[in-house]
């Protein structure tokens, strides 16, 4: 039995439709409902977004700076590595 997925794959890998053109006859045959599943199921919806955007600015801050403030910042390493 042939999987009809690999053979829209094989029509782009041999250049007979363009991956762009493929993607739009896709988007177009399925419907919202399956679009959004898609998106959802490949971490790609809006919910997914928005936790990515909570993560980039949560008040934290990051290792380099933690690192920063806790051994006084690239000069002591660079000291420390000197030493020995």
């Amino acid at each position: 039995m042939n999987d009809t997925r690999d053979r829209a794959l094989e029509l782009v890998e041999m250049g007979m439709v363009t991956a762009e053109d493929m993607l739009t006859m896709c988007l177009k045959y399925m419907s919202t409902d399956d679009v959004e599943d898609m998106l959802d199921a490949n971490e790609l919806s809006a919910r997914f977004q928005e936790d990515a955007d909570e993560d980039e600015d949560d008040g934290q801050p990051d290792s380099y700076t933690e690192y920063q403030d806790l051994y006084g910042g690239d000069d002591s390493f660079e000291s420390y590595a000197e030493d020995y």
